[in-house]
């Protein structure tokens, strides 16, 4: 099966080698048939603590490493 991938910004670095990434996305509201950005936060796993609060990152799947840590950063998006 393959790893889900996902895009977001890192809103908390204090962790060590943890950051808290947001990822936003947007649906269609059902009854009322607007546009509403939903968002949720994961903990991923930064191996070299590069990252830094504001920077757009790439999580990916992967085996638990601790109760809440099963994301890992793939690579920074240029911004």
């Amino acid at each position: 099966m393959p790893r889900r991938v996902m895009q977001g910004t890192v809103v908390s670095d204090k962790g060590d080698k943890t950051v808290i990434v947001r990822v936003e996305r947007r649906i269609v509201h059902p009854v009322y048939r607007k546009i509403v950005s939903k968002s949720k936060r994961f903990a991923a796993h930064d191996e070299t603590n590069s990252c830094r609060t504001g920077d757009i990152v790439r999580i990916r799947e992967c085996a638990p490493i601790s109760k809440r840590k099963c994301w890992e950063v793939l690579r920074q998006d240029p911004a």
